[in-house]
């Protein structure tokens, strides 16, 4: 009876050892790992302010937003918006001139929404449609706005769109209650 017990019980004793050493290992990788892909993304947004901002110098980065300088006066803003495609979440590197006013978008890359389709938010035709609008006017022309949806993608189109304009709103909030408790 205990040969036949043991027998049974051995293949969960063996998968469960191997399923916590997967485990295991994948944490340990992970913690190797992490640090560097932390370092990339910050240096690939490094880049993309420098792209978006010419005239920076340097950025402080607070609250979740990047506050941009050159030669020692503020010139912008940026953060990033996080919008729901089709493809799943879409990173939007949002910058401001002002207050009130879109610098421009960069979308992030990877793009996951459908190549060929969705996947166009990410062109310049796109994302220069944002260039000096006001915050107010960041909406789709169908919503009354300035942003042509993107044929056939409309799902991806709205996603951009949609954070652009939520997040930008609630980031300058941010910067006029810290300015006025600042």
């Amino acid at each position: 009876m205990k040969a036949n017990t043991l027998k049974r019980i051995f293949p969960v004793i063996l998968i469960t050892v191997v399923v916590f050493a997967c485990v295991a290992l994948l944490n340990w990788t992970d913690s190797i790992t992490r640090g560097k892909i932390e370092y990339q993304k910050e240096q690939q947004i490094q880049t993309m302010l420098a792209e978006m901002f010419p005239s920076m110098s340097r950025y402080t980065f607070e609250d979740d937003i990047y506050t941009i300088y050159s030669n020692g006066d503020r010139v912008g803003y940026a953060f990033i918006a996080v919008g729901k495609g089709y493809g799943g979440d879409i990173d939007i590197l949002v910058g401001l001139e002002d207050e009130a006013t879109v610098k421009g978008i960069t979308i992030i890359p990877p793009v996951t929404e459908t190549p060929g389709l969705g996947s166009r938010i990410a062109e310049s035709s796109f994302t220069d449609m944002f260039r000096g609008l006001n915050i107010a006017d960041v909406a789709l022309s169908r919503d009354g706005g300035q942003i042509d949806a993107i044929t056939g993608s409309t799902i991806s189109s709205r996603a951009v769109v949609d954070a652009v304009r939520t997040e930008a709103m609630e980031k300058v909030k941010l910067l006029k209650d810290s300015e006025e408790g600042g």
